[in-house]
């Protein structure tokens, strides 16, 4: 079992003493494994190549290279072992910088062995669980590098696909949340996140509501971590997409600020293959984050007048935003082919091309909505199920056109 591995851990000190007191602090813990230590930062970066530990003590005052180049050295090229630095230094400057060259905890001297115990146990776990996620690489039909668990490997970028409307009752989280089910049937992990920070429900469409929401990670939203991150994305564990809830009040909504909210969509599409962001029907600056940072944006529009008219007011201010309408897709939903107002009008008057069109199909989404599951997992064949796999393929396309990074279509 996995939580029965040893963690391996190299200490890098250039006090002789110090190693010899960290290795007596250690040597009673059955879980941990000491690989070796290293008398300055040049010899770390070596013997961590030559170990690869699942963490590394690392002291900041070392000769030749001090440690929080080291950290950035070994982290750059051993991605999934995790530096535990050891300092007497206790000074935030120090702390700050050693975090942004990629330290997981920062220990200052003299050293309490639980504490110690304590985080490299945590390190060893996030380091089993990156190695976890680098493992069983497969080349897709691009050539481009894979792994079966769906997740992305080091320095590949996921993408990100805001849903916008401007008009309330859309269906913009209908269409999140089984769009979310639909792509992550293709073995990919998905991210659901909510932006509709006062009055969301995206995680009501899935059933599910944690303890945490996104203003547990605004307070963090410069110095993400994925072991920060998995512990607030709910898991929905019968379509395997991972969603980040709106807070439970409205009034929490102004802990969360359009500059973090944009850090936390940009960190996540280094995590996952594809986040999709809910909006609220507002240009605020959650919002305004959210379609900055997108590779594709959604405008689900309906039939009646008042949507059709804010959907042509949103695309004349596109390019005020610096929105290329190229990487906005016209989506017409809930249509009813009854009326007499047709995609084919629709698409006239905003002089816009409709991508996709979404029909009416009340006995089955307002029943998969009243028992908070998205409707693709109910009826595969259902018209709404259709049309909605028949936009995730052209979604997929217009990805791949950008810049293809293992997408496939069904």
């Amino acid at each position: 079992m996995v939580s029965e591995e040893k963690t391996r851990v190299l200490i890098v000190d250039d006090d002789s003493e110090t190693r010899e007191n960290l290795r007596k602090l250690l040597q009673f813990d059955a879980q941990i494994e000491m690989v070796g230590a290293a008398v300055s930062g040049s010899e770390g970066i070596d013997m961590a190549l030559e170990f690869q530990p699942d963490v590394v003590l690392m002291d900041i005052n070392l000769p030749d290279i001090d440690g929080i180049t080291a950290t950035e050295n070994i982290r750059v090229k051993l991605p999934f072992t995790q530096i535990v630095i050891v300092s007497v230094q206790n000074e935030s400057s120090f702390m700050r910088r050693a975090m942004l060259a990629g330290a997981r905890d920062y220990l200052t001297k003299p050293i309490n062995v639980d504490e110690l115990s304590a985080a490299i146990h945590r390190a060893g776990k996030v380091a089993r669980n990156e190695k976890e996620k680098q493992v069983a690489p497969t080349i897709s039909s691009n050539g481009n590098a894979s792994n079966r668990s769906g997740t992305l490997l080091p320095g590949d970028l996921g993408k990100v696909v805001t849903v916008f409307s401007p008009k309330g009752g859309s269906g913009k989280t209908t269409i999140t949340a089984n769009l979310a089910v639909s792509l992550g049937e293709l073995d990919k992990t998905v991210a659901a996140v909510d932006g509709n920070l006062q009055f969301g429900d995206l995680s009501f469409f899935f059933s599910e509501q944690g303890r945490n929401n996104v203003t547990d990670l605004a307070p963090h939203a410069d110095m993400l971590d994925r072991e920060v991150v998995s512990e607030v994305m709910v898991e929905h564990k019968k379509s395997g997409v991972h969603i980040l809830a709106a807070p439970m009040r409205p009034e929490y909504a102004d802990e969360v600020n359009g500059n973090q909210f944009g850090e936390i969509v940009r960190y996540l599409s280094r995590v996952y293959p594809y986040v999709l962001v809910d909006t609220s029907s507002l240009l605020n600056d959650i919002t305004i984050a959210a379609l900055d940072a997108s590779d594709l944006i959604l405008l689900p529009t309906t039939q009646d007048i008042p949507s059709i008219k804010n959907t042509r007011l949103f695309l004349d201010v596109a390019d005020a935003l610096g929105l290329s309408t190229e990487k906005i897709l016209l989506v017409m939903n809930r249509f009813d082919k009854r009326r007499s107002i047709t995609p084919e009008r629709v698409s006239e008057n905003l002089k816009k091309e409709i991508s996709a069109v979404i029909p009416m199909d009340e006995k089955v989404v307002v029943p998969a909505m009243d028992r908070g599951e998205p409707f693709v997992l109910q009826n595969q064949s259902s018209p709404s199920a259709t049309a909605l796999n028949e936009l995730r393929n052209t979604v997929l396309q217009v990805l791949k056109e950008q810049a293809p990074i293992e997408l496939e279509t069904a």
